[in-house]
């Protein structure tokens, strides 16, 4: 299935900005973004990055489109580019996994969404040619509404690794507690490490660590 997965890499992440300087932000969220570009190959997806300005990927084989409009037009025009079934998945979700986006292709539905946490939209199958994306505000509920206005069947595809998008310091510790890839490594050889008070799981960074690259 073809999968566009926006990506901006020139300020991103900012919110773990508390955690994390500006070099370091865009070494993690490039580790994240190649997480998702392989779950998404290893899922029998065809991922296409939508980026609004042209970047150095390690993953050569990943065409990039250039599109420096909003996101919401940058996505539609993706969609309004491919006739047949389109996915689109977000950079930030570290923890997705092959079979939970291959779950998430094979869902019946004309648009299949999967929220994340706060009401935002994560992940989106579109199957029917009229639905149109929106990521302003709480994108879940405006999607819901919007795949109903255009007549299509709608199903929620609920997913904790899917409504996990890594870009909060507390999302640090879902990463360290259930990730694996590039971004985990990433974060434990930047020095950071799970911590335990009053029966809550949180991150620390112990050390400034060694080249996490």
């Amino acid at each position: 299935m073809h999968t566009v997965v926006p990506f901006s890499g020139t300020d991103p992440c900012t919110r773990l900005s508390p955690v994390l300087e500006p070099a370091e932000r865009r070494e993690f969220a490039a580790a994240m973004r190649d997480d998702v570009l392989d779950a998404v190959d290893a899922a029998g997806g065809d991922p296409e990055l939508v980026v609004p300005e042209p970047l150095d990927c390690d993953q050569a084989d990943v065409p990039v489109t250039v599109d420096d409009r909003d996101l919401s037009t940058a996505v539609n025009a993706a969609l309004d580019a491919d006739a047949g079934p389109t996915a689109v998945v977000m950079a930030d979700l570290a923890l997705a996994e092959p079979r939970t986006l291959a779950a998430l292709f094979e869902a019946d539905g004309d648009v299949v969404v999967a929220p994340g946490r706060g009401g935002g939209t994560n992940a989106l199958v579109v199957r029917h040619p009229d639905f149109r994306v929106d990521y302003h505000g709480a994108s879940f509920l405006d999607h819901l509404r919007a795949a109903r206005d255009a007549g299509a069947s709608v199903r929620e595809f609920d997913s904790h690794r899917l409504a996990t998008d890594v870009d909060e310091p507390d999302d640090l510790a879902e990463l360290l507690l259930h990730g694996d890839g590039r971004a985990t490594r990433w974060l434990r050889q930047a020095g950071f490490d799970l911590t335990v008070a009053d029966g809550r799981v949180g991150v620390e960074r112990t050390t400034s660590g060694g080249d996490p690259t």
